[in-house]
């Protein structure tokens, strides 16, 4: 059954990662979620609203975007169903793609590949597929075969570079983002490093305080929160997939200390990093 969007849904509630079927419809206010998108139709096309800036999908082109700009559906043309599979922005960073591929991401594009790939509907629906029935055994394959794919797509994107078109990224850039999504955009970015809302604040030439109060009207939630969330799911991440110790992923995530990370780690998450650790690990 493909899945619709459910208006009532609060901005930034996780998706997590997931690949489903949708059902396309026009949306009666944007989505925010702090995952990567990529959509690929079977048909028809869609027309998002991306801060600001209409942008059209076809049928058969993969696409690919960064969530948290606020994106809404706002045409839909001959388009039945469509597939939506979401990465989580800690997994997506630590693939470690091309800075072709991750910088307009994170900038605010939607990248198009230049052309269809046959394989991709069957893909998709091994994704769907797997993450439904087997999601504990069947994730890790699954996330392997999606960051293949993105690469592929930033072969193709590099090929477009190379020879001069603009044909991988279509005219579906937003145009300046606002500050609050510069400032979201830059913690995405830097959130392993000593971040501090100073160094935000003067990223997009605002006062801290003034940076702090326009993030929290828009998102709903502090700027220390923000960056704090991308840290912990930065090392939910290497706790669930290496043996590093929990220093190292402390420190690797962005927190000054191991007490610092410890506590904060088992107020977002109920547990320790060591028991997390013991449940989830692939």
């Amino acid at each position: 059954m493909a899945h619709l969007f459910d208006q009532r849904r609060r901005d930034f509630t996780p998706y997590g990662f997931t690949c489903e079927r949708w059902t396309p419809a026009r949306m009666a206010r944007p989505d925010r979620h702090n995952e990567i998108e990529i959509n690929l139709l079977t048909g028809g096309a869609l027309t998002y609203l991306v801060g600001g800036r209409k942008v059209r999908v076809p049928a058969g082109r993969l696409a690919i975007f960064w969530a948290a700009i606020p994106h809404q559906i706002i045409e839909t043309k001959g388009a039945s169903e469509y597939f939506v599979a979401t990465i989580p922005l800690s997994w997506f960073l630590q693939c470690n793609f091309p800075e072709h591929l991750v910088q307009p991401v994170l900038h605010g594009d939607v990248l198009l590949d230049r052309q269809t790939d046959a394989g991709d509907l069957a893909r998709f629906e091994l994704w769907q597929s797997d993450l439904r029935t087997d999601p504990a055994n069947r994730q890790r394959p699954v996330f392997l075969e999606m960051e293949a794919r993105l690469y592929r797509l930033a072969l193709s994107l590099a090929r477009g570079r190379t020879r001069g078109t603009r044909a991988a990224v279509e005219p579906v850039k937003e145009g300046h983002l606002s500050n609050v999504e510069r400032m979201a955009a830059f913690v995405a970015l830097r959130y392993t490093e000593p971040l501090t809302v100073d160094d935000i604040g003067e990223h997009v030439g605002l006062h801290p305080n003034h940076a702090m109060t326009v993030f929290k009207r828009a998102f709903g939630t502090t700027l220390i929160r923000y960056l704090t969330e991308h840290r912990v799911s930065h090392a939910k991440r290497l706790l669930a997939t290496t043996d590093d110790k929990i220093l190292g992923v402390a420190l690797t995530s962005g927190f000054g200390s191991v007490g610092r990370f410890n506590a904060v780690f088992r107020e977002t998450c109920g547990c320790s990093p060591r028991e997390f650790r013991r449940r989830h690990r692939l």
